[in-house]
C-alpha cells in the first residue's frame, strides 16, 4: 500500500510505500487528514497532521498546491512550548491565510487526534475555509470570519493498534456523517477470518484469510458503494523479530486502478461525486 507524499499532475495525490523501518517507527502515532479547497480560483490541499511521541502532542497545518508542492505551513507544539492557543499568518498566492488554534482544553484518547475541546481553523481572505473541532462558536468569535467552509475532506491515513479488533471513524459521503469502522481478525486460530463492520453491522467477511491475504470487495454503506482493499501478508508471513502491519483502504472515489501498489486520491476541481479514501495501517499488539 502506498502513503501520502506527492502528487502526479493535477489529477491526484500520489502515495508511496513507507517500507523503511525508520518511517514505520516515526509514523506509528500519526493521523493525516487531507482537505481540498480553492484559494483565489486555484485548487489547493490543506494537510492537517496530528502526531504523538514521548515529548508530547504536535499538529502541523500545511497548504499545498494541486501538485502537492508545499506553499506554507505552521507546526504547533503546544505541550512543548505552551503554545496551546494562538494564530499564525501564512503566505500563499498573495492572499491572507491565517491559522488559528485553541488546544488548551483538548481531550485525547489513544489517537494523536483530539476527541474534543478544541478548534483548529484556516481563514482565507477573512472567510472560514476549514474548521476542525467542536468549539465552533469560539472559533468564529476569535477569528471574526465569514462562513465559507469550502474545504472538502478527501483522505485520511491512520495507524491503529489492537490484538483482534481495530477501530476508527470515517466519512463516506458529502453529508458529513461519521461512521464507526471496526476490523476484526484473530490470527492466532488455525483458520482466521477477516470481518469488517460499519456502525455495528457486519458488511464483509473473508474466510481462509491465510490464503486470501490480499484482495478487494465492495460493501454498501447507506446506499453508497465503498471499495475495501486489504493486504495482511505481514500478519502471517512477516519477520517474527520485526512484525509488520496489515494495510486497509476504504474508498468511494471515482474508479482508479484497482491495486494496492498504485493508488490516487482525486483532487481535480472539475465537478465529480464526493470521494473519500481512508488508509488504515493495522498493528497487532501481541
Amino acid at each position: 500500500m502506498k502513503d501520502f507524499t506527492s502528487c502526479s499532475g493535477e489529477n491526484g495525490v500520489q502515495v508511496t510505500d513507507p517500507s523503511s523501518s525508520n518511517a514505520v517507527k516515526v509514523s506509528q502515532n500519526l493521523v493525516i487528514c487531507i482537505y481540498r479547497c480553492c484559494i483565489r480560483g486555484r485548487t489547493c490541499l490543506i494537510t492537517v497532521t496530528w502526531t504523538k511521541n514521548l515529548m508530547g502532542q504536535c499538529v502541523t497545518v500545511e497548504v499545498h498546491d494541486s501538485c502537492n508542492r508545499s506553499l506554507s505551513k505552521v507546526e504547533i507544539k503546544p505541550w512543548l512550548f505552551t503554545k496551546r492557543k494562538g494564530s499564525k499568518n501564512l503566505e500563499a498566492y498573495s492572499c491572507d491565510i491565517d491559522v488559528y488554534w485553541d488546544l488548551s482544553s483538548a481531550k485525547f484518547g489513544s489517537s494523536p487526534e483530539p476527541l474534543g475541546g478544541f478548534y483548529v481553523c484556516v481563514v482565507v481572505d477573512k472567510e472560514m475555509v476549514l474548521l476542525l473541532g467542536d468549539m465552533k462558536k469560539e472559533a468564529f468569535r476569535k477569528t471574526n470570519a465569514a462562513l465559507s467552509l469550502g474545504a472538502v475532506f478527501i483522505a485520511k491515513k491512520e495507524h491503529v493498534f489492537g490484538k483482534r479488533t481495530f477501530a476508527t471513524k470515517a466519512q463516506f459521503s458529502g453529508d458529513g456523517k461519521t461512521h464507526d469502522v471496526v476490523i476484526e481478525c484473530d490470527t492466532s486460530v488455525s483458520d482466521p477470518c477477516l470481518i469488517v463492520c460499519v456502525d455495528g453491522k457486519t458488511l464483509m467477511e473473508v474466510n481462509r484469510l491465510r490464503w486470501k491475504f490480499r484482495g478487494n470487495e465492495t460493501i454498501v454503506v447507506n446506499r453508497i458503494s465503498v471499495e475495501v482493499l486489504w493486504d495482511v501478508h505481514s500478519w502471517f508471513f512477516g519477520v517474527p523479530s520485526s512484525p509488520g502491519n496489515g494495510v486497509f483502504m476504504f474508498r468511494n472515489c471515482q474508479a482508479v486502478e484497482k491495486t494496492l501498489s498504485s493508488t490516487q486520491v482525486p483532487t481535480s476541481s472539475r465537478p465529480q461525486r464526493f470521494g473519500f479514501t481512508l488508509f488504515l495501517y493495522a498493528w497487532k499488539n501481541e
